[in-house]
């Protein structure tokens, strides 16, 4: 896949995922897996795996592509944090762009769609799990307002080393007595989304 920038007017849309994009974002995601320790996934799901977990996720929560002319180049979602139901307002999030496009504003342009769904279907609290060091991830998520909570030390081990969490929090709904609990994704009513991938499809410059 041709993931070379285009000098000419590029068309950028940004949708929810389906499982038929597994194929194209294992291609984003596979050599994070293969050669970074800034995920923990240590083999690369096949791509029946990969569509299998999409749909999985999309139950419950976003999961969210940026093309540009026609070609996935950045996606983002968000996942359970904890089982227990006390957690259930809670949740992880995560945003991969391809190299090419690291500097196009997709990933911050991806979070606030996320960030806006995730407001609407009634969670609270988003976490950002990064593994250190990594300081081009860490100054990213404060951009995007998240906020250091804590970082624990050697938790995890990959690539023969010991490494370090931290843990960044963004609160994008008010803390209520009694709160509903959140909606699905499969259930939101999602008519506002056509007119919010169109605004941010208009703030990226590539």
């Amino acid at each position: 896949m041709n993931f070379a920038l285009n000098l000419a007017a590029s068309m950028t849309m940004f949708r929810i995922a389906t499982p038929q994009d597994a194929k194209a974002i294992l291609d984003i995601y596979s050599p994070f897996i293969r050669d970074t320790s800034f995920t923990f996934e240590i083999e690369v799901p096949t791509e029946n795996a990969f569509a299998e977990r999409i749909e999985s996720y999309l139950i419950n929560y976003p999961w969210l592509v940026c093309e540009v002319d026609g070609l996935v180049v950045g996606y983002a979602y968000a996942s359970r944090y904890r089982e227990r139901v006390g957690y259930q307002w809670s949740v992880e999030c995560s945003v991969y762009i391809h190299n090419d496009y690291s500097k196009a504003g997709i990933g911050k342009s991806l979070y606030a769609i996320l960030f806006e769904i995730l407001n609407k279907q009634g969670f609270n609290n988003v976490y950002a799990v990064i593994n250190l060091p990594n300081d081009k991830s860490v100054a990213f998520h404060e951009n995007c307002g998240f906020t250091w909570i804590t970082t624990y030390e050697n938790v995890g081990y990959k690539l023969g080393q010991w490494k370090n969490v931290g843990w960044w929090r963004l609160i994008v709904n008010e803390f209520i007595n009694e709160p509903p609990a959140p909606i699905p994704f499969s259930e939101l009513n999602k008519e506002f989304l056509p007119h919010l991938f169109e605004a941010k499809s208009k703030e990226i410059k590539l």
